[in-house]
């Protein structure tokens, strides 16, 4: 009888290993560039979540072509994690292009395909996938400015791609430039047709503090045009504290925080009600006091309220999340919190906050 009952446990764990298994999603099948310029790589970006319940080996990316050069995420992927697979095609000739990548796992079925495509043009006559975002007759690459990890002394820079969809030149010109930040337009004058670039440049000395600093910049889209929202651009900078100098022991001895959640998804309630709120865990599993700082959201229509500040270690604390339906809309930026903290391993934390369902297509 116990023999009979040792084998039926075992049968059960033998089960239970083989039900568990990775699985590959990724966030698109396809990723389609649209007209891209002779001679001017260009890159797609797929995120692969494993929503499987063992980890995801992404064993070998082979592409169909020589054209095509792959890398991706070579560590396991945990359940529930993500991962990527980034793919740079060379754009050396001319006319349209369809490519597959095939991707070996150790998930069910071991290989699945990815493909993207496009038309590779001696001049770009259609802007509109790679400059999505129109303000009158001009578009541009992305619709907010962010310098998402900056340190004191550092001067990080980025560029907005603009392009001139009007019949007249025109000049690109950021009005309302906040003092710590500079902008160049290269070249000054867009012609009709002709895309080009703003250079922004970040002064983290002018900075006047830690954490998040956030503003609204606004493009001209002619002479003597004027702000408003349809031609904002909302800009935020975070300024981090600089943990360089701590010794290897000062980092054993260091705090660690710990979150319950960092993604809460008020959907549904918002769904149904005006307002939602979460509430969030924060633990110090350090060996030091733990200093929460700086609580800011990146949203108006966003809340929060912390019980406490510094944690002893083994200490938790209760950060509530609250979001108001109305509002939601009218502003461009994200929804998510900002806290920043003495942990050198995290020196910036962000939750995630999501208010509406995508629709099913």
């Amino acid at each position: 009888m116990k023999k009979l009952i040792f084998l039926s446990y075992a049968l059960l764990a033998w089960a239970g290993s083989v039900a568990a298994q990775a699985r590959f999603t990724s966030n698109t099948e396809r990723h389609d560039f649209g007209q891209i310029e002779w001679k001017h790589p260009v890159t797609a970006e797929y995120t692969v979540t494993n929503t499987g319940d063992a980890s995801l080996v992404l064993t070998h990316v082979e592409p169909d072509c020589a054209c095509t050069v792959a890398s991706w995420t070579e560590t396991p992927i945990a359940p529930g994690q993500k991962g990527r697979v980034s793919v740079t095609f060379d754009a050396e000739a001319l006319g349209h292009f369809e490519k597959s990548i095939a991707i070996y796992t150790n998930a069910s079925p071991n290989l699945v395909y990815l493909y993207l495509g496009g038309e590779v043009v001696r001049e770009i006559k259609d802007f509109t996938r790679t400059h999505p975002f129109a303000i009158g007759s001009i578009r541009l690459d992305r619709d907010a400015i962010d310098f998402p990890d900056a340190h004191r002394g550092e001067h990080p820079a980025l560029e907005v791609g603009v392009a001139n969809l009007s019949d007249l030149p025109y000049e690109p010109v950021l009005m309302h430039l906040p003092p710590y930040l500079q902008a160049v337009a290269e070249p000054s004058v867009l012609q009709p047709g002709e895309k080009g670039v703003i250079r922004l440049t970040l002064d983290t000395e002018r900075l006047a503090d830690l954490g998040l600093t956030q503003t609204s910049v606004y493009l001209s889209r002619f002479s003597g045009d004027k702000v408003g929202e349809e031609n904002e651009l909302p800009l935020s900078a975070v300024l981090l504290p600089d943990f360089s100098t701590l010794t290897e022991a000062e980092r054993r001895q260091a705090p660690v925080i710990q979150l319950s959640t960092d993604r809460i998804d008020m959907s549904e309630v918002l769904a149904q009600k005006r307002k939602a709120k979460a509430d969030i865990t924060v633990t110090n599993t350090g060996r030091s006091p733990l200093r929460l700082g700086h609580l800011q959201v990146f949203h108006p229509a966003v809340g929060v309220s912390l019980k406490k500040s510094v944690l002893s270690p083994g200490e938790s604390t209760r950060l509530r999340v609250t979001v108001t339906k109305r509002g939601i809309g009218r502003h461009r930026r994200h929804l998510r919190v900002l806290m920043i903290t003495n942990d050198p391993t995290h020196p910036k934390v962000e939750i995630n906050i999501v208010a509406a369902r995508r629709p099913q297509r």
